[in-house]
């Protein structure tokens, strides 16, 4: 009986350890797609499609430290307008702890007419 009990409670932890660690990765994807179709949105760079800086920014500041154990705290995150074309490369900044300068690389991984992916650095 204690055996039984043994192997429940150490099948139990593993099942809550693999769920948790699922969640951090789900949670802690630094990936976006974001579409550039919004009548709002007009940004250009070089005379290119481009998703605007602020959108950015904020997608990038929500999803900087969305648990405790991944990433720190970032806040007042700015970034430039993001060219839709693979390869573009921006810098966005923003405050860490303690007022702290952080410098978050941006990188557009695929676009097309209507859409940006584009992933951030930790």
């Amino acid at each position: 009986m204690q055996r039984n009990l043994l192997v429940s409670l150490i099948g139990g932890a593993t099942a809550v350890v693999a769920v948790g660690g699922v969640g951090t990765y789900l949670l802690s994807g630094t990936e976006s797609t974001t579409g550039l179709d919004h009548p709002v949105l007009d940004a250009k760079v070089d005379g290119h499609e481009a998703l605007e800086g602020s959108i950015v920014a904020a997608r990038t500041e929500g999803k900087y430290h969305p648990l405790p154990w991944v990433g720190s705290e970032v806040s007042k995150v700015r970034c430039p307008d993001l060219k839709a074309a693979a390869g573009t490369k921006v810098t966005c900044t923003g405050k860490g702890d303690g007022g702290k300068s952080v410098s978050i690389p941006v990188t557009v991984v695929k676009a097309s007419d209507s859409a940006v992916t584009w992933k951030f650095e930790r």
